[in-house]
């Protein structure tokens, strides 16, 4: 895709959206130094069994950290704080949520004690306008903790973690994205949590530990999805829901996907792409994950 194609991809806000935020970009300008530019991240944070576990999945998570500057803080978007609305985490001491059942024991006692930041909070919510709102409700659930664990396994970096709200189209969520995009100056670290193919109830549990294991849908949507964020094409990645029934199949609820979409709207067309952990997992389920600059 030519660079005027790509912007072109993502003139997508409505200019009354551009107009109402830039008071706030103002604000957040003078909020933090620049520092150099922070790639973002979408992690395929798959079972939550991966906080305890050390496997392929947890090593690339490792793996890709080794080139990331020490960020000043953290936003996380996970697909597991799914609600009505757009609220932004403002805690100073955030909790530990474990968010599932059925698992070992070992599981429920990990915590994950980074502190909060509520200053960033309110300047998030700040970027986002009047949608946007603060909460101190919610705390980190097992898509943010599960991989920030491995990532940075002091918890001595405060984060803060976005809703995603389900009453919202894809392209909204990819709007807000664009519009935290100037975190990405200001030493914060973005980092989108979901898998891109996620269907639960279609689950192989006869092939977990097959490697590379999917169904020739899954098969599909990698690949295509894959095609689609190495060539940069917004618009397929946005309307998702359009691409066919195999997408319709391997992403039969939105919660899972929109993260990446969040991811996708703070690149920036010099921006290197890079995947990794770009497997299939019991036939229905991505852990394909994505860095961005």
């Amino acid at each position: 895709m030519n660079r005027q194609s790509f912007l072109k991809s993502l003139a997508l806000t409505p200019l009354a959206m551009h107009l109402s935020s830039l008071n706030s970009l103002e604000t957040w300008t003078y909020s933090l130094p620049h520092t150099e530019k922070m790639p973002v991240l979408f992690l395929g944070h798959g079972s939550p069994m991966n906080a305890i576990e050390d496997n392929q999945f947890v090593r690339g998570f490792k793996e890709i950290l080794k080139s990331i500057p020490k960020p000043k803080a953290i936003l996380c978007i996970s697909a597991h704080w799914y609600i009505k609305g757009t609220q932004v985490l403002s805690s100073s001491m955030p909790k530990t949520i474990h968010d599932f059942g059925g698992f070992p024991d070992e599981l429920y006692q990990v915590q994950y004690p980074a502190k909060g930041d509520p200053e960033l909070a309110e300047e998030v919510k700040n970027l986002l306008g009047a949608q946007a709102s603060l909460s101190n409700d919610w705390g980190f659930d097992h898509g943010a903790w599960s991989v920030l664990i491995h990532l940075f396994p002091k918890a001595d970096i405060p984060v803060i973690q976005l809703s995603i709200d389900y009453s919202q189209p894809s392209a909204h969520h990819f709007e807000l994205g664009k519009l935290l995009k100037t975190l990405r100056n200001k030493g914060i670290l973005v980092v989108g949590s979901g898998n891109i193919v996620h269907n639960l109830g279609r689950i192989d549990w006869q092939n977990m530990n097959k490697e590379d294991y999917g169904y020739d849908r899954a098969i599909e949507v990698r690949e295509r999805v894959n095609n689609a964020i190495l060539n940069r094409n917004m618009n397929a990645l946005i309307h998702y829901e359009k691409q066919g029934k195999a997408f319709q199949n391997a992403i039969p609820t939105p919660d899972h996907y929109l993260p990446l979409l969040y991811s996708l709207g703070m690149l920036d067309y010099a921006d290197s792409l890079e995947l990794f952990n770009d497997k299939l997992l019991a036939g229905s389920l991505s852990m394909t994950s994505l860095r961005i600059g």
